[in-house]
């Protein structure tokens, strides 16, 4: 019994990793996220407008646009992978990234590329720094002692990046419209 309860579990454990997703790799051998998407309702000026409000405005904070043309847009950005154990949590590092959009009509591709993991620690104040500014490529294979650490964070770079990319196609399929701001009057008592 337990033997048969053994090899379950073995059995189990291995079809739970087999099912993890994994970056794509692009021409050059670096992980790269990469998506092609049909939008026959929007036209391509709305669909550059849209993603340039998602840079400049929905992830302010995160993302810096580098260039735009007619077509494309190009900025670069990061995202805190964070580090779960049962409840509590803490940010373990960040993935810095190239974001590249292109549109045309009746389709648009997005892309993220030149992922690099920044490790974080503690500082004196309490608060969770970047041990460096020089990145280490997610490509690279890490050696036996961090191989947990390293899958750890690629599934969660993985996740934090498929959820970046699901919000911008949301905020590119929604028709958001700016509100302009009703300049608040100011009441008087004494004109009727």
């Amino acid at each position: 019994m337990k033997h048969l309860l053994f090899i379950t579990l073995a059995f189990l454990s291995v079809q739970l990793s087999a099912q993890q997703k994994q970056f794509s790799k692009d021409d050059n051998g670096k992980f790269i996220y990469y998506k092609v998407v049909d939008s026959q309702a929007v036209s391509k000026d709305t669909l550059l407008q849209r993603s340039k409000s998602f840079v400049n405005v929905a992830y302010k904070k995160s993302m810096t646009q580098e260039t735009v043309t007619d077509s494309s847009v190009l900025a670069k950005g990061t995202l805190v992978i964070d580090k779960t154990i049962l409840v509590a949590g803490h940010p373990s590092g960040e993935v810095s990234y190239n974001f590249v959009f292109e549109a045309r009509n009746g389709k648009y591709r997005f892309w993220l590329t030149d992922l690099l993991f920044i490790p974080y620690q503690r500082d004196r104040y309490g608060n969770f720094v970047a041990t460096t500014k020089i990145g280490v490529p997610l490509e690279r294979t890490p050696g036996k002692l961090n191989a947990g650490a390293w899958k750890d964070i690629l599934n969660s770079a993985y996740n934090k990046i498929e959820k970046f990319g699901d919000d911008f196609k949301k905020y590119l399929a929604t028709s958001k419209v700016e509100k302009t701001r009703k300049k608040t009057e100011t009441i008087s008592t004494k004109k009727w």
